[in-house]
């Protein structure tokens, strides 16, 4: 493997595109470090102190691994590809809801430049309202609940426009930077900064379980998370592989078909949708419940103690449950809006295609609904039982939130990994040489 990366860096095109990758990812580092106008930097060190931080940024942990890091430093990246991700995600369920989306993108390529222009403008949109809570957090307490050291000490309009505005701008860059990978570099750039926002927590994570919990725990830490790898990766490399042959057709003087090939559906098809939507949807109780927790020392509302003693705490059973069955639920529901049997069963049948034993038209897609059905359920069962190890971690191994091998971070990065290093060996394979799969 080794000899194979260094073969990608002799070959002059693949070395530029793969220097121009790394470049980017430098340059979106390097901007988790910088802080927006009018933050204190000091006083945001001193409330992310062990000593003072403590569980208090407990529902915010997820934003600030997609951000790697930025969004509890309030620096100028501080929200990261989030924002691009919604608006993503909702641009796709809308195909559901407006017609005219679905046309956009059965129409090929130019309907598809016209949603991602649709995708750009909404994460613009949706980067400026997450900017203005994130300020309004930063203003209230509410990021640092048990520091009371002033985040951003000047309160006029103008610096806190200022600060929307950078922060905003921050996430309409990190979108550029993303796109410029996808054109000139390796990869998917939207995926491969997630993946360097989550590797980046890596070495943070693992040197906090070792200073805090000693090098046993690290180790168990360490043996899981490999075991977890192996696993995911297992899993996201298997697929149920449906044949499909092709009758043959006279076109002209020519005879074309007669081929065989196979649908592949994935165990894991919704990937790692299923997981954020169920994180979402459970800090929002948590969210709602801080904003109507009284500062003066009275006692909270009984629904604002509930969810405070059940829906915030990783390591509570029924937060577990419930997280659970939602990622279960967010899997059938994300699939069945991204494949459809029926689409599939027509153009199969357009172009003469057939699976052996089953009649073209409906039949076909009535089969290809039973198979999705059936394969995701262990997809399912996977996520949803990966995503739950972090939690587990938290009672068994003690690890608090610095366990990093567990949940949405380890299907990313390995998903993007594995992807990326497909894209490598494949460009290395077209100019006659040996990848990096052997």
């Amino acid at each position: 493997m080794l000899s194979a990366i260094g073969r990608a860096f002799r070959t002059p095109d693949l070395r530029r595109k793969l220097l121009f990758t790394l470049g980017i990812i430098a340059i979106f580092r390097l901007g988790a470090f910088i802080p927006s106008p009018g933050v204190n930097y000091q006083n945001v060190k001193a409330c992310l102190s062990p000593g003072v931080s403590g569980q208090q940024t407990g529902i915010y942990q997820m934003l600030n691994l997609f951000s790697g890091g930025a969004l509890l430093q309030v620096s100028i990246f501080a929200l990261g590809i989030m924002p691009y991700i919604t608006a993503s995600i909702i641009v796709q369920l809308l195909r559901v809801v407006i017609p005219r989306f679905q046309e956009l993108y059965d129409e090929g390529q130019a309907g598809q430049t016209k949603l991602t222009q649709y995708t750009r403008y909404l994460t613009i949109a949706l980067g400026l309202l997450n900017a203005t809570t994130l300020v309004s957090l930063v203003r209230s307490g509410q990021l640092f609940p048990n520091c009371q050291l002033q985040i951003i000490p000047d309160t006029s309009i103008i610096a806190t426009i200022l600060v929307v505005i950078t922060l905003t701008a921050g996430t309409g860059l990190i979108m550029w930077l993303g796109e410029l990978v996808t054109e000139k570099g390796i990869g998917n750039g939207m995926s491969l900064l997630i993946f360097t926002s989550i590797a980046a927590q890596f070495p943070a994570s693992l040197g906090a379980i070792w200073t805090s919990k000693g090098p046993g725990t690290f180790f168990i830490v360490l043996v899981v998370g490999l075991i977890t790898m192996a696993l995911v990766i297992f899993v996201e490399q298997s697929q149920r592989r449906i044949p499909v042959q092709y009758a043959k057709r006279m076109i002209g003087r020519r005879t074309v078909g007669g081929t065989s090939t196979y649908i592949p559906i994935k165990v894991n098809m919704a990937g790692v949708i299923p997981v954020i939507f169920a994180s979402s949807m459970l800090y929002l109780p948590a969210l709602i419940a801080q904003f109507n927790t009284p500062h003066d020392g009275s006692a909270p509302a009984g629904w604002v103690e509930w969810i405070n003693n059940n829906l915030t705490r990783g390591d509570h059973p029924v937060y577990m449950v419930i997280y659970f069955v939602m990622i279960v639920f967010f899997t059938y529901f994300y699939v069945a809006i991204t494949f459809n049997p029926e689409e599939v069963s027509d153009n199969m049948k357009k172009y003469g295609g057939f699976i052996p034993g089953i009649r073209a038209g409906r039949p076909t897609a009535d089969y290809l609904q039973y198979v999705l059905s059936r394969i995701t359920l262990p997809g399912a069962l996977y996520l949803g039982i990966v995503a739950l190890i972090p939690l587990i971690a938290l009672v068994l191994v003690n690890a608090n939130q610095n366990f990093p091998f567990g949940g949405t971070s380890i299907l990313i990065v390995v998903g993007v990994g594995l992807e990326t290093v497909k894209q490598i060996d494949a460009q290395l394979q077209q100019r006659h040489y040996e990848g990096l799969l052997r």
